[in-house]
């Protein structure tokens, strides 16, 4: 039967053969001799081929022809050399890893936020990102999702609703809930228009558990109002679509679309309808400070993109 050996076995055996055989096996099948491999490695000849034969016994392979003082890889020598590369690719991998988590640097953030904080938010602060810092990958999630992720397969989540008291967080930015009206529509040119008046309009919304939704509904029941009327969507794309065809007004609070005209959405008190980003992180994170750095700098991005609504 043919030898074989894959990554798996060759990680197995990197439980019970010293790594540095492994460098050595890598360094005589490169250099191709006993004698240049020992100067590379700082060796004598001697200990260097004894660590070539007890990694031989320890595999129960023979990994090399020897010819004189040249030595050449055996077909399972081949074989082995490919996983033994990968098995030690990986040690140095797991070795910068560990002095990055000691020194509390961080080279990948894995962050979760919501649909519309995701498009129009934070893939724009990513895009301000310089080839220094951390790479920032991105994915989908509702607050629940993502507040569960963090400590585990998450580093920073943005949230739409305050987070636990256990998490670290900052607020990153206050978001108005707008209508989104045709140029023909009576509200297009408006700057406010109070929630109880939407009550008699045909409203496209999220679906409920969406903050923006809440806030909505919230603000109705506070002013003693109904929708009369509610399109609920899954993606506040959509909502804005189906406003731009003219099926209604979008209450959602993300950035305009389709050359809709916006207004914001007055609560009972007069007061605009927001909604506040916030940053979370598990605050036991190696690299905690990191993300408090980061938080910091996306509420100074929306900061910018975002001002406050008396200086819009």
């Amino acid at each position: 039967m043919p030898f074989r050996w894959d990554l798996d076995a060759a990680t197995a055996y990197s439980g019970r053969v010293d790594l540095r055989l492994l460098t050595t096996f890598s360094t005589v099948a490169e250099l191709g001799s006993v004698s240049a491999a020992a100067e590379a490695l700082h060796v004598t000849q001697p200990a260097l081929s004894r660590q070539l034969q007890q990694l031989e016994r320890q595999t129960g392979v023979t990994l090399f022809h020897r010819h004189h003082r040249r030595l050449s890889l055996t077909a399972a020598g081949h074989t082995f050399l490919a996983a033994t590369r990968d098995v030690l690719t990986s040690a140095e991998a797991a070795r910068s890893l560990a002095e990055a988590l000691a020194a509390g640097r961080l080279e990948r953030v894995r962050a979760a936020a919501p649909t519309t904080t995701l498009t129009d938010v934070v893939a724009p602060f990513l895009a301000t990102l310089g080839p220094d810092d951390p790479l920032i990958t991105v994915h989908e999630a509702n607050a629940a999702d993502a507040i569960d992720g963090l400590g585990d397969d998450l580093d920073l989540a943005v949230l739409t609703v305050p987070p636990p008291r256990h998490l670290s967080s900052a607020p990153v930015a206050r978001l108005p809930v707008w209508a989104y009206v045709r140029a023909d529509h009576p509200y297009a040119g408006r700057s406010a228009v109070p929630v109880a008046e939407l009550a008699d309009e045909r409203l496209i919304t999220l679906e409920p558990g969406a903050r923006p939704r809440t806030l909505l509904d919230e603000a109705l029941a506070r002013a003693g109002a109904a929708a009369s009327e509610v399109i609920a969507c899954s993606n506040p794309q959509v909502a804005q679509a189906l406003a731009a065809a003219g099926r209604g007004i979008a209450v959602v609070s993300d950035d305009p679309r389709f050359d809709l005209e916006r207004t914001l959405v007055l609560d009972d008190a007069g007061a605009p309808l927001t909604l506040t980003l916030v940053a979370a992180w598990d605050p036991r994170h190696h690299a905690a400070s990191v993300l408090a750095g980061l938080a910091e700098r996306l509420e100074a991005f929306c900061s910018e993109r975002y001002p406050p609504l008396a200086d819009r």
